[in-house]
């Protein structure tokens, strides 16, 4: 499949990373696909950020061709190599703190402690992003295999402050 990056032609479409606005004339990553429900090919939009982060793969694809029109080529370059060699860092969907005590980490399956932080994971599927559990913020580099996760974590928690962020970059050096 050929995927594009190119302007966004308006500002209705959404990305599917972050699902926040792609504001018209705003760089924009299209992940093709064939049609599920007809004939011909199917578009997913992405922020290039989240596509780099969520779909590293076909990003690099198609940042061969293009890569002028994006600004900082080499950091997204970067992040989506990272997405690969680890293979569950694409899973990172920001983080929070526990509403309750019963969740379970995914990588230690001890019960995640309410008001703890903790990395939400989703899994992509059939052309969406399925919720699929959450870390510790202790367990991060045994379950990702690197913590270097903070720039995902920024991205898709933007309700955090940067005391929060500060203090989940501390827990990630640290077991549960």
């Amino acid at each position: 499949m050929d995927h594009l990056i190119e302007p966004a032609a308006s500002g209705r479409a959404k990305c599917r990373g972050c699902g926040q606005k792609l504001e018209k004339g705003a760089v924009r990553f299209g992940e093709r696909f064939p049609n599920p429900f007809g004939e011909g090919l199917a578009t997913h939009w992405y922020h290039p950020a989240c596509a780099a982060f969520k779909r590293p793969q076909p990003f690099l694809e198609a940042l061969g061709a293009v890569a002028a029109a994006l600004g900082d080529v080499a950091e997204l370059e970067r992040e989506a190599r990272l997405g690969i060699e680890h293979r569950r860092v694409p899973r990172v969907d920001g983080a929070g703190r526990a509403p309750t005590g019963r969740a379970r980490c995914r990588a230690c399956r001890r019960p995640l402690a309410k008001q703890a932080w903790r990395i939400g994971l989703v899994f992509y599927e059939d052309g969406r992003f399925q919720p699929a559990g959450y870390v510790h913020t202790g367990c991060a580099a045994d379950y990702f295999g690197t913590v270097a996760l903070m720039p995902r974590i920024r991205r898709f928690a933007p309700v955090l402050n940067e005391a929060d962020f500060t203090a989940i970059e501390a827990e990630m050096g640290t077991p549960a």
